[in-house]
């Protein structure tokens, strides 16, 4: 699979849909899957492979171990399919998760794609320590 990568600014409408990029849909497939972000107030995008390889991944570990990871990505998940106009319909309660009332940023994070309140996305980015960043490219040898 290609990598997911841009930065595309939409709205949601009232009826929660929102415009999905074409680029993204390109790679993403007919359909895709939405669930709760982990290390942020965002929603994850998922291909049906790379939402396969997790779940695989996920359900080879012990019970004790990823009882909880299932439960947040699983339960609140749902599988989209964009309509003719490129639009899907994000579920009230990742709406309210997110945080997403009307601007919104989805962006390309490599494996997966990030829908985000637009707020929250320029409060993140300007949140970013440089130093710390370039910490972590020199520990993975960048």
């Amino acid at each position: 699979m290609a990598s997911l990568m841009g930065t595309y600014y939409h709205t949601v409408d009232a009826k929660g849909r929102v415009n999905f990029p074409t680029k993204l849909r390109e790679i993403l497939g007919t359909s895709f899957y939405v669930t709760k972000g982990v290390d942020y107030p965002c929603l994850s995008v998922y291909s049906q492979q790379e939402w396969d390889r997790l779940s695989e991944k996920i359900d080879s570990q012990p019970e004790a171990k990823a009882a909880i990871l299932k439960r947040w990505l699983f339960a609140g998940a749902c599988e989209v399919t964009p309509d003719k106009q490129g639009r899907i319909l994000i579920p009230q309660d990742l709406r309210t998760f997110a945080g997403l009332t009307k601007d919104l940023v989805i962006i390309g994070a490599s494996n997966k794609a990030e829908i985000w309140d637009s707020q929250r996305w320029e409060e993140m980015n300007s949140s970013i320590d440089m130093n710390d960043l370039l910490a972590t490219m020199n520990e993975l040898g960048f």
